[in-house]
């Protein structure tokens, strides 16, 4: 019995992606988790493994192919001995007999037909089950997002699944009408007033969607507002040349950013009311400071997270942060190493802006940006005129999660750490 492959949703707000590479040709044999194809979302290209054996009947879809949608059939997958002919010529939404399509991602709830529902199975599971005369929808699977699988079938005693109950029908409250959020000027309008001038049109990919997206909403349903505080670096700047000359022969080079993350982290420790996100109609206060860093990449960024990085030594932190920042710019992080934080820290000071205002990367409650650290005439705790290294700091925070108070007191935090680095290794 033919499978038809789906197009997976390789993480929870992919809609579609592009179909960068198969790994396979029409013919092979594959097995369960080899890898299929090169698929691009619009953060990552990753790799896409079969749950099946069987043999590559068709490639329905062509490599480098763009805005494929989930759910989409990308190729046909037949059993060992099955004729090729079976495989469908063209990418077509699949009825219940064969081909059987099988998403590989967790697949959404499905209505029950008149028949019972969709029963997931492996193409050798549906066979043994035929010879066996077992009823697939009497059993559990094991199979990835419970799919029946051919050791589920074989432990199985032939009989009749039992009769599904009538599904309760739906209340009749009708659902709330979506908001349109305003799109600025029609593409045809603006290219009207540039119609005398040279320029070069550049589609959308789907990272740069995503971005115009996510922070048009963020400035628009968000009600930012911002907290600015200086901070003198030079204790910080010591300590890291010290720190950095006994971690040399380890190959450890720790950097300003690495600090500042590990200090925002501890601030959340110690303010933990702020250490929250926003979840529609609740607040969220989570217990490890999980922190986003942006880092910037060809079209756009992106924001890794380091998890529990208030329990992560400075040489492990910096590590990790490295590890990251590398896999970011390559587009090679997994959806989880990119989502979820509660707090973000922008640096833009290590390319020379002294300061700026971030927008907040929902549903994170607060994003600190960074600014250059820059040699400023300074007065000293003695009254006496000095010289200091002085950096600006902008905290962008949600007021549905963070009030005012709440928020200096977190910034605050986070200067006393950047200023008294020592604190931050204990």
């Amino acid at each position: 019995m033919a499978v038809e492959i789906l197009m997976p949703a390789l993480s929870p707000t992919m809609e579609e992606g592009t179909l960068s590479k198969w790994l396979v040709k029409e013919g092979d044999a594959v097995k369960a988790g080899q890898v299929l194809a090169e698929i691009e979302t619009d953060k990552a290209t990753m790799e896409f493994e079969a749950t099946d054996e069987g043999v590559v009947g068709k490639l329905l879809v062509a490599e480098g192919t763009a805005g494929v949608k989930v759910n989409t059939p990308i190729a046909v997958l037949l059993e060992d001995g099955e004729d090729a002919s079976a495989a469908p010529a063209e990418a077509a939404p699949a009825p219940d007999t064969a081909p059987v399509s099988v998403p590989f991602a967790a697949p959404a709830p499905v209505a029950a037909a008149a028949s019972g529902p969709r029963v997931f199975a492996s193409p050798l599971a549906r066979r043994i089950a035929r010879e066996k005369g077992v009823d697939l929808g009497a059993l559990k699977g094991s199979g990835p997002h419970g799919r029946i699988v051919k050791e589920d079938v074989e432990g199985a005693k032939p009989g009749v699944a039992p009769v599904a109950a009538a599904p309760v029908a739906a209340a009749e409250t009708p659902a709330p009408a979506k908001v349109a959020m305003p799109t600025g000027m029609a593409a045809e309008t603006v290219m009207k007033m540039y119609a005398d001038r040279a320029y070069t049109e550049m589609p959308l990919d789907g990272m740069r969607r995503t971005i115009a997206a996510r922070l048009t909403e963020a400035k628009q349903t968000i009600p930012h507002f911002y907290l600015r505080r200086e901070v003198r670096l030079d204790a910080l700047l010591a300590l890291r040349e010290q720190m950095n000359r006994g971690l040399e022969a380890r190959g450890v080079k720790l950097s300003v950013n690495d600090f500042i993350i590990k200090a925002c982290a501890v601030a959340l420790q110690a303010v933990p009311d702020a250490n929250a996100v926003w979840a529609g109609d609740r607040i969220l206060k989570l217990r490890p400071s999980d922190v986003a860093v942006a880092v910037a990449v060809e079209g756009g960024l992106f924001t890794p997270v380091i998890r529990d990085a208030e329990a992560k030594s400075m040489s492990v932190l910096s590590a990790e942060m490295k590890d990251l920042a590398a896999r970011a710019k390559a587009k090679r992080l997994a959806p989880q190493e990119y989502m979820g934080g509660s707090f973000a820290v922008s640096n833009l000071g290590m390319m020379g802006i002294e300061n700026f205002d971030a927008v907040i990367n929902p549903p994170h409650g607060a994003i600190l940006a960074v600014g250059a650290g820059v040699k400023r005439p300074v007065v000293l705790a003695d009254g006496s005129v000095g010289v200091a290294t002085v950096m600006s700091l902008t905290l962008s925070v949600d007021h549905r999660v963070i009030d005012g108070a709440l928020g200096a007191t977190v910034m605050k935090a986070i200067v006393e750490g950047l200023e008294n680095p020592i604190s931050l290794l204990a």
